[in-house]
């Protein structure tokens, strides 16, 4: 009896080459034939499964954002959190940042996706470039909670909020990648800011 083929596993493996040569070499530099290679496959498999290097990296970003989940599960699963509130939003955060050797890839290979799709029209035509952006979404529902609980005014715009906790977020994460601040001082500057807006942890 013919062995029976998983085909979206074998997807996340080809996908999961293209993250690994990009992550080493550069989303921009990457072919058919690099991902073939590095994925123990011929290049005429995964055009089978990606007929456009369009597709190959779309999938691949989805995978970017399944790693982060898969990573961050875990974690707020150890730390007894509630559902919501300003301990998640840390936890989260500090997950997003490039504090180790896995976290730093998948934040690179982000910031490699969005580089590349403001020069490639066809990238940047696909539905991720103008889909609300996922991270913003939670922590703006995040910050709703923090303000039902008083820890943040009624007045305040809660996506205002969201985007300065962000923007704060990125810049931490691209001055670690250049040597500028330590992990140690990102996870000081990161805790100090979301006191000030919403309290301590609890």
């Amino acid at each position: 009896m013919p062995k029976r083929v998983d085909h979206e596993l074998r997807r996340r493996q080809i996908a999961d080459a293209l993250l690994r040569v990009a992550a080493a070499q550069g989303l921009h530099t990457v072919g058919y034939r690099e991902v073939a290679v590095e994925a123990g496959v011929s290049v005429r498999l995964v055009q089978y499964y990606f007929e456009t290097k369009e597709q190959l990296l779309l999938f691949g970003l989805r995978r970017v954002g399944d790693q982060f989940t898969e990573r961050m599960l875990p974690r707020l699963a150890a730390a007894a959190l509630p559902v919501a509130g300003r301990s998640r939003i840390e936890v989260v955060l500090l997950g997003t940042l490039p504090l180790d050797a896995e976290s730093r890839s998948l934040y690179v290979l982000y910031h490699q996706y969005f580089a590349l799709a403001l020069t490639d029209p066809a990238l940047a035509a696909q539905p991720y470039g103008s889909d609300p952006d996922a991270l913003e979404v939670w922590l703006v529902e995040q910050l709703r909670s923090c303000q039902s609980e008083g820890r943040l005014a009624a007045e305040r715009d809660l996506v205002d909020e969201a985007s300065a906790i962000l923007a704060l977020t990125v810049g931490l994460g691209n001055a670690i990648l250049a040597g500028r601040r330590s992990a140690d001082d990102a996870r000081r500057i990161l805790a100090r800011h979301l006191e000030d807006r919403l309290g301590p942890a609890r």
